[in-house]
């Protein structure tokens, strides 16, 4: 299955952004993908007020992605804002297409390094996994590639392969962090990693330079990559906008899985 992993700077306006994720997706169908992810916050950045902007699932920018994956045959995967209880938001992803119609609600928030997601957005609390063209594929966003116990979860659910959309946090050793989790949760579960990020607005001429920020809002540094089930980087992207197309192979997770049994052997926190 190929799929195609779209870095992009996302601004505080939706439908700007809209626009922006019509064009990468027209040109990802192009391509031959039969998934296009977007980062977290393609709907609008971090750093924004999120209240304002947050739409239910059935609201207009969601309807816009449908209308978006029916136009271009493909599943569509994006992070928005969805309302919540008492004025805070979900950082919600948004997976649609023939045959998909799911979301998935940021189980762990960010609040970390300065700052604090918790404050204006409610956690979720399912696992949520999807099926592509008989592919299970599991849904995370961002902070949660701290958590191993997700993707494994997600293993566990028969995925072969998890979605990482993401609005990485810069910062001294922010990108070796991400590099080293990335590679260690497709390690760990045995399954390929696709983590898509937003690009540095530096690089995307739109920030401040080295991802710098003026708040401790994360706003992305990006190196997006594909991770095989071993481990192993198989291709990746700069810090500044593009489009990553790779093809998974969904018989390498077997493989790997008989060779490094770490599913099959664990003691603690099996979940089926």
């Amino acid at each position: 299955m190929r799929i195609a992993l779209s870095q992009l700077t996302t601004g505080p306006d939706p439908e700007r952004n809209l626009a922006l994720l019509r064009s990468e997706a027209h040109r990802a169908a192009d391509e031959g993908a039969r998934v296009v992810v977007f980062p977290e916050a393609a709907m609008a950045c971090f750093g924004t007020p999120l209240a304002p902007l947050a739409e239910p699932l059935d609201g207009p920018w969601a309807t816009a992605v449908r209308r978006l994956a029916e136009e271009t045959g493909l599943v569509v995967v994006a992070g928005m804002f969805t309302p919540a209880p008492d004025g805070k938001v979900a950082n919600t992803l948004l997976a649609t297409g023939p045959g998909v119609e799911a979301s998935y609600d940021k189980i762990h928030l960010y609040d970390a390094f300065g700052f604090a997601e918790s404050d204006t957005v409610a956690a979720g609390s399912e696992v949520v996994t999807i099926e592509v063209d008989g592919i299970g594929i599991g849904l995370a966003t961002c902070y949660d590639v701290r958590f191993p116990e997700l993707f494994r979860a997600h293993a566990d659910a028969g995925a072969v392969l998890s979605l990482l959309p993401a609005s990485w946090g810069a910062g001294p050793g922010k990108r070796e962090q991400w590099e080293l989790l990335t590679r260690a949760r497709a390690l760990d579960a045995t399954l390929w990693l696709a983590a898509v990020g937003q690009a540095d607005p530096a690089a995307s001429g739109t920030g401040p330079a080295d991802g710098a920020a003026t708040s401790p809002a994360p706003t992305g540094i990006g190196h997006s990559a594909l991770i095989g089930p071993d481990g192993t980087v198989r291709r990746s992207l700069g810090a500044g906008p593009g489009t990553l197309l790779a093809d998974v192979d969904p018989d390498e997770v077997a493989a790997v899985r008989r060779a490094i049994p770490v599913l099959a052997n664990r003691r603690l926190n099996k979940t089926s």
